[in-house]
């Protein structure tokens, strides 16, 4: 699909704002576009459920997959249910208890980003958050099947990297990735939050920007305007980028996929390093 100059000649911050529009399609309305007889799973067995994540068993072209994906709220009440799509430490455990589900029978993973961050809440925190993401990053490291990461709005910090350990690692066109918001940036580095547009451009957070620092495998284009104006077009868009991305992760042996995974989550450490950009 081919983006129009006003597409492409777009800011970081207006981008921000594209990722966080509350029309944006969250996890649920792909899961309702892309796959088929998707049956959620409840809870960690340890302590609840955490609304902000949603899991499944699914069937994406016919194949048995798992979907895991953060899930923000269209209207107040789902908002608050949803803890505004920023998960708590159950959120994160019930995410791997079902990724080690589907390794046990062979099934594909597929993950869907899109939260400000991990809820920093002194509840989560008694509850070992932090803990949580550190094991979902080194289990997912090691899981045998096939997964494959999308950024379908915002990527928020540890909060989004503890479901983004994949094979393949997709963004779609005004989605963002960043280790912090650029409001928070901005209050840190110039003390004024007001600063946020200036944070955003170097943060280097956009799709674009990360795909030539090879972060990200693949930008996926969006309808014209940004997803929210089409989510039947964003949902085939993406749905022809998985199948592809899909195909190639299968034909990987289970040593060249761990490898490579690996080495894709090493390199979220060397951000900025790359000999091309020297």
């Amino acid at each position: 699909m081919a983006k129009t100059p006003k597409q492409s000649s777009r800011s970081a911050f207006e981008r921000v704002q594209l990722a966080r529009h509350p029309e944006r399609p969250y996890t649920l309305d792909f899961v309702e576009r892309i796959f088929e007889n998707f049956t959620e799973i409840h809870g960690d067995r340890r302590y609840a459920d955490d609304p902000a994540v949603v899991c499944g068993f699914a069937r994406f072209h016919g194949m048995p997959v798992l979907v895991v994906g953060q899930q923000k709220g269209r209207d107040t009440k789902q908002r608050q249910f949803r803890n505004f799509g920023m998960p708590k430490p159950e959120g994160y455990r019930k995410a791997i208890r079902a990724m080690k589900l589907a390794e046990k029978f062979d099934r594909p993973i597929f993950t869907f980003i899109d939260t400000p961050g991990a809820y920093p809440g002194i509840d989560a925190e008694e509850r070992g958050q932090a803990e949580a993401i550190a094991y979902n990053l080194r289990e997912m490291a090691k899981l045998t099947v096939p997964i494959l990461v999308t950024v379908i709005g915002e990527g928020g910090s540890g909060g989004a990297l503890a479901i983004g350990v994949g094979d393949q690692v997709l963004m779609l066109e005004n989605s963002i990735y960043s280790v912090i918001s650029p409001e928070g940036c901005a209050a840190i580095l110039w003390k004024d939050s007001g600063q946020a547009a200036r944070a955003a451009e170097e943060l280097r957070l956009t799709a674009k920007e990360l795909r030539e620092e090879g972060i990200v495998d693949q930008v996926i284009d969006e309808p014209k305007g940004g997803a929210q104006n089409s989510h039947d077009e964003a949902a085939r868009l993406l749905d022809s980028a998985l199948c592809e991305r899909l195909a190639e992760s299968s034909t990987q042996s289970v040593a060249e996929r761990l490898t490579r995974r690996y080495q894709k989550l090493r390199e979220l450490g060397k951000w900025g390093t790359r000999a091309d950009n020297s």
